[in-house]
């Protein structure tokens, strides 16, 4: 069983972490030609919504009781590995 204060911070850097690579995305966008700055954009848009439902779900987690939140780690997991593939999948997609 996973410390839950050790979770929550691995889910915190990892969001930080997220957030730095939007970052680097907005200015690749930025430097990028007009036609594909569309693509960048509904790219980050939907990076970011999921980056929020992520920060949502860690927020029920650290809001949880007792033995709660491990319930909802197996829901985090899943959505962390989906925005952690959607994340790959962007910097793959404009290298």
């Amino acid at each position: 069983m996973e410390n839950r204060e050790k979770y929550i911070d691995k889910l915190s850097a990892k969001l930080k972490e997220w957030d730095a690579d939007i970052q680097q995305l907005e200015e690749k966008m930025e430097r990028a030609k007009t036609k594909v700055r569309a693509d960048y954009q509904e790219e980050l848009d939907e990076l970011r919504a999921r980056k929020d439902e992520a920060r949502e779900k860690l927020r029920e987690i650290q809001e949880a009781s007792g033995d709660a939140w491990e319930e909802l780690k197996v829901g985090m997991e899943k959505s962390w590995d989906i925005l952690s593939d959607a994340f790959k999948n962007a910097f793959e997609k404009f290298k």
